[in-house]
């Protein structure tokens, strides 16, 4: 019985293998397979009988059945007894060789079943091969295959066969006519020849240990003649290469004799081949073995075939190497094992080979040449011991090749010598500079032409190869550390070798460190008379200098100062302390930096101040003088890298200033002054600040060596100081005088202060003002700098109060001439703000300027700054660039304008400091409200300017000139502000400028001007004015575009100034303001009648006597305004007659053409400015609203179906009118007081409009506006609706619904009919949150509607009312009882969509007040059963929101009242477990699973029964194609878990099962049946039942889990079990679901049936 189930099982799985999906192919295999672990002979004996009794099988189905009848006797061939082994032998045998031609997955297959069997039963299988490998008659190929296959998969039980195979196959050979079968022979002798080699090698593993290498001598020696004497000439490339591969291992068998006799030819034979194959890994290799073979016999034939062995063989290395492909890379690797075995034998034949070759220049050549010189050096040292010096000789012509490629191959070849001693012979030390030198290389000089032959990733460019080598060579190779200590010295100070600075620092720190630990104290650096080392002083002045651009080069600052730090002992043995902390801090510093944010100056300060304590430490004037002229002579070595050399002009100040010998000092600044290259702008600037720095220390000499050089000999004929320059261009002599003054300014900036005072005007000014006249641009901004750095150093002099400066006057006057030159309306340079600084330093210094000049110099540089144009990118507007020059760079364009843009705002930022800081001078000179005037009449112009960009910046000027005069007034006596109203009328209309900018300066003047009122008043400067500083909360406001906004702000401030201005001030500042009527900005116009009409409203009645002039003033400026005026008026005339006329004012309005025009809103909206008189016109608008028909219905055609609803006009009007009233600020009042009644007809209103057409003659009106193509406000009865009723919210002050409802998008619900309920929802949860306590009052008015006449008004009341019960403010308000009442009371509602919102509203009851649900239990459970059994339709949405609702309520509802409806409910919802419905799924499962959780692991039998039922519906749903049932599915088998009482089962559940997490559905399913069937083994035939209704489900992963539950099930149950399955129904379902047009569903069946083995 046993036996034939099995052979059922794999007949059907056999059957099935015929399938066209390869999936499900590859499943039916596998359960073949699964069924041969359990019965493998029963199994492989059905396999073999299935396929010799259907002979006409195709290939491809007996090729897949003889893989599978391989695993498994590949994994149970110790269980085959010999009768199976030779069946199966038998069947593979016959499949293998059914037809003569070449099927090769098939006979594949069956070839490999004997090699399997042949593991264990060899001599069976050669029994059987062997009777088809006859004497005579040429073997089918795979028969020769599978002895190939077989001797390298059983080599002990194969070789003793080999040598009757061999003396069998010999004669064949020779019969065979085709190619394919001599490639056969060729890779069964290939295979052959490794096993017996391989047993030979094995000699005392093997079983027969007598077999020697002479039995095979002759056979293959035969077969050697052969092969390479007929079939090595084939024109057919797979079979050559097929006789070379075998070539090669039978060379080892060969006889010493044989092999000796025959190298003359088989060399050249197989040499022959590179020219006709491309792929030539496998000539490579068996040229290897050829090699080793004839090397192992002490071949002398080598010497004769070596010259044309290595051509051949570097031909083949000098082949490019593509990294892409693989099979080159082989046979690379296989060429340099040729080349091991060569170098290995004939070093010197070799080398005196290789040698040569470097000497061409041929890349590929030259490049594969080292690469082999590379390889023997390190696979054959002892070879090479001796030829070192000639290898090293060798190598002068590639060290000079500037090929990237043979640059990378003679790096790594200087690499291997430095690991084999090369380093250290004669010559070696060229290698080590070749390295620095590539390390040196810039990163452009690698780059080359892109194409086929590219350069290699930047990992492996020569730079980063040679920078890894130097430091591996360094830090790994002990024995070069004699080599490069301390040669790498000498490459640190010539610049050619700067780019190698950072591996170089690195390598010297790691070799002086070893030195160190091994030596202790002793100097590091021994020269002894070594020329080549540079000395300290150049070390320190190179690795100093290179430290000022830190990041460059790899960092090369902090390689170079760990340099230093160890390299301290040989610099002066004094500094090894201080450094010790010093350096660090500094590396310290570049670690908190990078390269883009690093500040330079403050970098090159601290590099400064180091070598300032490290020469004081020193304290040796020698040390000293000896660094200052290293660094002298250094100076030009950095003419290509200005930033470094203007650096090191500071060292040599720096170490001037420290030498005390005054003849060196002078010395040095005079050949400073004859070398220097003034045509470089940078050098002139670090000449400059040498002598600044030298003139701490040195002032006398430093300004007489100054003296000295133009008095010089070669000078002297010239008339003046500057006019020495004869015989060069005037070009060049500019830029001579432009160093030289830079030289004074600098040594003035940085002169001891007591010392200036006197030299200055002798010997600094005299010699500047000589230059005067240039008309030099770089001249003369050299002359300004210096002259401000000059003054600037008087100024911080103690004694400047008492200075008296005679050349004050002239260099004013200089400075004006300069700011005069520059062009007014563009900013290029920094001359005028130089020119700016040195007159404010010069202002407050003696004797005082005349009013004239000072009122010439304010008046040109306001010209000169005022009018500069800002700079905008193309396409940007004016407006603010200048204002705020600091714009972000992302609004686009290159670097170029990038940088340009940058520099103009950097400049212009400065400029206008300058020009404060001088304005602010200025006016401290005379702190008078006459001083104060003085400056504003200069800045009044630019104020009114019409340009924005010049009031902003005249504005911002006033407002610091005012703060700065208010922050130093001083009052000794109470004197009047007599220009306040002139100031603050000038100022206070520009509160409403066009620009933000220059209203917030203009709000900072005015508060300034009230708080000097209030100094003259005598309140101290620390007083703080309530009103006052109310003007700073309002520059809020001034940011705002909306005009509305920005004059309501103006109309603020008028107020503040009404409230502190003098009474005897007011008529100044209303006449000022009169004038402002007239300002071409539109804006400050304005303002000024805002302003004029609030001081006339807050002050008029101080006015009595000059009302005539101020109606006169009035009349002439307000006529361009007229118009505003006139709608004012008209507003006000509505507002006063509908205070005596509301209804017809109302009725009147109303009359107007739909849609309202903007005149008609604005009169609409003007009703509401008086609260009494609004809510009276609401009140007449909610009649007019109530009094008609919301719409009519009409036919628009005759023969259409359905008929239009129109919207009655009055309603509608009324609706809009309300809009507009509601859409006035003033009308909140009115709203709340009418907020309940509103609200409701607002919200029936919208529901009784969706889908509304507005009036027939609207829409005419729509289509003639249409075709007219004018524009026309189109009037939709709905959204009209909507609008007002957000609208009353807004002005109700519930501005948070109306926000919410817009987030959540419930204003766009409202008005769809597929929307509208979701929208009400929205809407009421939105209320039950933010207007809790409007409820009461609107739920009052929503219980009237419930006899609604109107279907959709009752929905809408239905569903607001549903959803405040789903929050806890009707609990709160005590509203919950008289809510369920109204809803309790629709639940038999003639609508269905009516009674379901009641069944949502109960079970809202469980969010909103879940502790009041136990209290009306019965009451709530009544209505959702009732719900169940809802109508006639089994899918009525009325049972659905039953089941919603019932899961709400289970865990809270009273366990005694649920227990009685509980199996009731179950019942009823199994139905819905396999609905179409995916809604209906999801609702039944998860309230099934709440039914689980609410028993509480204590359920009755009865309701067990139906847990137990629908166990398996679950389980298979976990697949259901929606994902919302499968996490219904999930919820309710994790509340199952514990009504089972099963802790193992629950635990599965819980643990896979959780929220979130992803589930491996066939892991879980098989942990689940294990335990059912363990704890529950009665339940297999109900389950196995249940699975099988689901095999005809209807979607595909649900009908491909059945068969996956069945297979786990049957895995994981007894064998005692077995009588509750039906095997026959179950084979026949399965057998029908292996015909099932889904893959995966048959796959899963085939799999099933292959578990079903544990029944036999």
């Amino acid at each position: 019985m046993s036996e034939t189930y099995v052979k059922r099982l794999s007949t059907i799985l056999l059957d099935a293998v015929t399938d066209k999906d390869p999936r499900v192919q590859e499943q039916v295999c596998a359960a073949l397979c699964a069924l041969g672990e359990s019965q493998p002979v029963e199994v492989l004996s059905a396999c073999e009988e299935h396929l010799r009794l259907h002979e006409k099988l195709a290939h491809p189905y007996r090729t897949m059945i003889l893989r599978a009848m391989e695993i498994v006797v590949s994994n149970h061939i110790g269980e085959l007894d010999k009768d199976m082994a030779r069946a199966i032998i038998f069947l593979a045998s016959n499949e293998m060789t059914k037809v003569k031609e070449l099927v090769s997955d098939w006979q594949q297959a069956a070839s490999s079943v004997l090699v399997a069997v042949g593991r264990r039963f060899i001599s069976s299988v050669m029994e059987e091969l062997l009777s088809k490998f006859q004497p005579g008659l040429l073997p089918h190929p795979c028969t020769v295959h599978t002895l190939a296959s077989l001797s390298v998969s059983n080599v002990f039980g194969m070789v003793p066969f080999l040598t009757s195979i061999l003396s069998t196959m010999l004669p064949m050979l020779g019969a065979a006519k085709h190619d394919s079968m001599k490639v056969v022979f060729c890779c069964a002798l290939q295979r052959f020849s490794e096993s017996t080699l391989e047993y030979l090698a094995n000699l005392d593993q093997a079983p027969d240990p007598t077999v020697r290498k002479d039995a095979f001598a002759s056979d293959i020696s035969g077969a050697y003649d052969i092969l390479f004497h007929q079939w090595l000439q084939s024109r057919e490339a797979k079979l050559r290469l097929a006789v070379v591969e075998a070539l090669g291992p039978m060379s080892h068998l060969l006889p010493s004799e044989k092999l000796e006799e025959q190298l003359p030819k088989l060399l050249p034979g197989v040499l022959a081949l590179y020219k006709k194959h491309a792929e030539t890994v496998h000539v490579s290799k068996s040229l290897g073995q050829i090699l080793e073979a004839a090397v192992s016999v002490g071949s002398r034939t080598l010497d004769v075939q070596l010259d044309s062995l290595l051509a051949a063989l570097h031909t083949q290395i000098c082949v490019p190497v593509e990294s892409s492909s693989p099979l080159v890379m082989s046979n690379q690797k296989e060429v340099l094992r040729c080349f091991t075995v060569l170098a290995c034998c004939s070093p010197d034949r070799l080398l005196a080979f290789l040698l040569p070759k470097l000497d061409t220049n041929n890349e590929r050549t030259r490049v594969g040449t080292l690469q082999v010189l590379r390889h023997v050096i390190n696979a054959a040292a002892a070879q090479m011991e001796v030829k070192k010096p000639f290898i090293l000789s060798s190598m002068k012509l590639p060290l000079l090749d500037t090929n990237n490629k043979v640059k990378r191959a003679v790096v790594q070849v200087v690499s291997a010598m430095a690991h084999h001693g090369y380093l250290e012979q004669p010559g070696g030390k060229a290698m080590v500079e070749y390295i620095v030198q590539q390390c040196a290389l810039p990163p452009e000089a690698e780059t080359q032409k892109p194409g086929a032959d590219s350069e290699a990733l930047a990992a492996d460019s020569v730079r980063a190869i040679s920078v890894s080598t130097l430091y591996l060579v360094s830090t790994t190779v002990d024995r070069m550390g004699e080599v490069l200590w301390p040669y790498l010295l000498e490459f640190l100070v010539p610049i050619r070798f700067t780019g190698a600075l950072s591996p170089l620092c690195r390598s010297l720190v790691h070799l002086a460190q070893k030195r160190q630990e091994a030596g202790a104290h002793a100097p590091l650096i021994q020269y002894n008379g070594n020329v080549h080392l540079p000395s300290p002083y150049a070390v320190t002045t190179r690795l100093l200098v290179v430290s000022s651009n830190p990041y460059v080069g790899d960092g090369r600052g902090a390689a170079s100062l760990r340099l230093l730090s160890v390299l301290h002992q040989d610099i002066h043995p004094a500094l090894g302390q201080q450094w010790a902390t010093a350096i660090p801090l500094l590396l310290e510093h570049l670690d908190e930096y990078s390269e883009e944010t690093l500040p330079q100056e403050e970098w090159e300060e601290k590099l400064l101040m180091f070598l300032r304590d490290s020469l004081a430490v020193v304290s040796d004037n020698t040390w000293v003088c000896q660094l200052t002229l290293e660094m002298c002579k250094q100076l030009p070595n950095y003419n290509g890298t200005p930033l470094e050399k203007n650096f090191l002009y500071k060292c040599v100040g720096t170490t001037l200033g420290a030498a005390s010998s005054k003849e060196v000092v002078r010395k040095h600044l005079q050949e400073l002054l004859e070398t220097a290259r003034y045509q470089e702008e940078r050098e002139r600037e670090g000449l400059a600040c040498c002598f600044g720095i030298c003139a701490i220390s040195h002032l006398d000499d430093t300004l007489a060596q100054l003296e000295d050089f133009v008095k010089s000999d070669v000078l002297r004929k010239s008339a003046g100081i500057f006019n020495i320059f004869k015989d060069r261009s005037e070009s060049e002599a500019d830029k001579v005088r432009s160093a030289l003054i830079l030289c004074y300014g600098h040594v003035a900036a940085r002169a001891p202060r007591e010392l200036l005072l006197a030299r200055v005007e002798a010997d600094v000014f005299r010699n500047m003002s000589q230059c005067f006249s240039t008309k030099d641009p770089a001249l003369r901004l050299s002359l300004v700098q210096s002259v401000c750095m000059a003054t600037q150093a008087i100024c911080s002099s103690a004694h400047s109060g008492s200075f008296h400066l005679s050349r004050k006057a002239e260099l004013v006057a200089q400075m004006v001439e300069f700011i005069k030159a520059e062009p007014p309306d563009s900013l290029r340079t920094p001359i005028r703000k130089k020119a700016m600084l040195t007159c404010m330093y010069l202002v407050t210094l003696e004797p005082a300027l005349e009013e004239q000049v000072q009122a010439d110099l304010i008046h040109s540089c306001l010209h000169s700054v005022m009018a500069v144009l800002p700079e905008p990118e193309e396409g940007d507007s004016l407006q603010e660039l200048s204002v705020a020059p600091t714009v972000a760079l992302s609004r686009g364009g290159g670097s170029q304008q990038d940088w340009q843009l940058l520099f103009f705002q950097s400049l212009y930022l400065d400029t206008m400091q300058a020009l404060k800081d001088l304005l602010t001078s200025l006016l401290q000179r005379n702190m008078t409200p006459q001083g104060l005037q003085v400056m504003v009449e200069h800045l009044s112009p630019w104020i009114k300017s019409p340009k924005g960009h010049e009031r902003v910046r005249a504005l911002g000027l006033s407002a610091c000139l005012l703060q700065f005069f208010l922050e130093h007034l001083q009052i000794s006596a109470l004197v009047p502000f007599h220009n306040l109203g002139l100031l603050v009328g000038l100022f206070s209309p520009r509160c409403a400028d066009l620009w933000p900018a220059t209203r917030r300066e203009a709000v900072s003047c005015v508060h300034s001007l009230l708080y000097l009122q209030l100094g003259y008043e005598g309140f101290s400067r620390d007083y703080r004015d309530d009103v006052a500083e109310q003007l700073l909360s309002l520059k809020d406001g001034l940011v705002h575009p909306d005009p509305a906004i920005l004059f309501h702000t103006c109309h603020s401030i008028a107020q503040i100034i009404a409230k502190r201005l003098p009474p005897d001030q007011l008529i100044s500042l209303l006449l000022t303001l009169f004038e402002g009527l007239g300002d071409p900005d539109k804006n400050c116009s304005r303002a000024a009648t805002v302003m004029i009409n609030c001081l006339l409203k807050e002050r008029g009645n101080m006015l009595q006597e000059k009302v005539p002039e101020i109606v006169s003033v009035l009349r002439s400026k307000m006529q361009e305004t007229r118009e505003e005026h006139v709608l004012q008026a008209a507003q006000h005339s509505v507002l006063v007659l509908a205070a005596h006329h509301r209804a017809a004012v109302v009725s009147s309005l109303l009359g107007s053409p739909l849609p309202f025009d903007s005149h008609t809103c604005t009169l609409w909206r003007a009703l509401a400015l008086e609260p009494g008189l609004t809510a009276q016109v609401l009140g007449l608008l909610l009649e007019k609203i109530s009094r008609d028909v919301p719409f009519k219905e009409s036919r628009a055609f005759l023969l259409s179906s359905t008929p239009d609803r129109v919207a009655t006009l009055l309603p509608l009007a009324a609706t809009c009118a309300l809009h507009e009233v509601a859409s006035a600020p003033a009308s909140g009042p009115a709203v709340l007081e009418l907020y309940p009644q509103l609200f409701v007809a607002l919200l029936l209103r919208v529901s009784c409009t969706m889908g509304v057409q507005p009036p027939r003659h609207l829409q005419a009106k729509e289509r003639r506006s249409a075709s007219s193509g004018l524009a026309s406000r189109s009037l939709e009865p709905c959204s009209s609706a909507v609008d007002a009723l957000q609208a009353m919210l807004v002005r109700g002050g519930n501005e948070d619904v109306v926000q919410r409802m817009e987030l959540d998008g419930g204003w766009q619900l409202l008005k769809t009919s597929a929307g509208h309920e979701e929208g009400v929802t929205q809407l009421a949860s939105a209320m039950a949150k933010f207007a809790g306590p409007r409820l009461p009052l609107v739920m009052k008015a929503l219980f009237a509607t419930q006899s609604s006449v109107y279907e959709v008004q009752r929905i809408t009341s239905t569903a607001f009312l549903a959803e405040l019960l789903s929050s806890n403010v009707v609990n709160d308000l005590m509203l919950l009882e008289s809510l369920l009442d109204n809803l309790m009371a629709r639940q038999k509602d003639t609508s269905a969509r009516v009674r379901r919102l009641v069944l949502r509203g109960l079970a809202n009851v469980a969010l909103g007040s879940p502790d009041k649900v136990r209290t009306h239990g019965p009451q709530l459970l009544t209505a959702m059963i009732g719900g169940l059994d809802d109508g006639d339709d089994p899918h009525s949405l009325v049972a659905l929101e039953a089941m919603v609702g019932l899961a709400r309520l289970m865990d809270l509802v009273d366990a005694w009242d649920l227990r009685a409806v509980l199996l009731h409910i179950a019942v009823r919802i199994r139905p819905f477990f396999d609905s179409e419905r995916m809604e209906f799924r999801s609702a039944s499962i998860r309230l099934f699973g709440h039914l689980n959780k609410a028993c509480r692991g204590d359920c009755e039998d009865v309701f067990l029964e139906q847990v137990v039922g629908g166990l398996a519906p679950l389980l298979l749903h976990l697949r259901d194609p929606q994902a919302p049932v499968v996490a219904a599915c999930r919820f309710a088998l994790r509340m199952c878990g514990p009504n089972l009482e099963c802790e193992e089962l629950a635990a599965v559940f819980q643990k896979h099962l959780q929220e979130g997490r992803g589930l491996h559905f066939g892991e879980f399913l098989n942990t689940t049946c294990k335990h059912l069937m363990r704890h529950f083994p009665d339940l297999l035939g109900r389950l196995l039942s249940t699975s099988l209704f689901y095999f005809k489900s209807s979607w595909e992963d649900v009908r491909a889990a059945a068969p996956m539950l069945t297979g786990f099930l049957v895995l994981h149950v007894e064998a005692e079990q077995r009588p509750q399955v039906d095997l026959e129904q179950l084979l026949a379902a399965l057998q029908l679901l292996l015909k099932d047009p889904a893959p995966e569903v048959r796959a899963k069946a085939a799999e099933t049936l292959g578990r079903l083995v544990k029944f036999a």
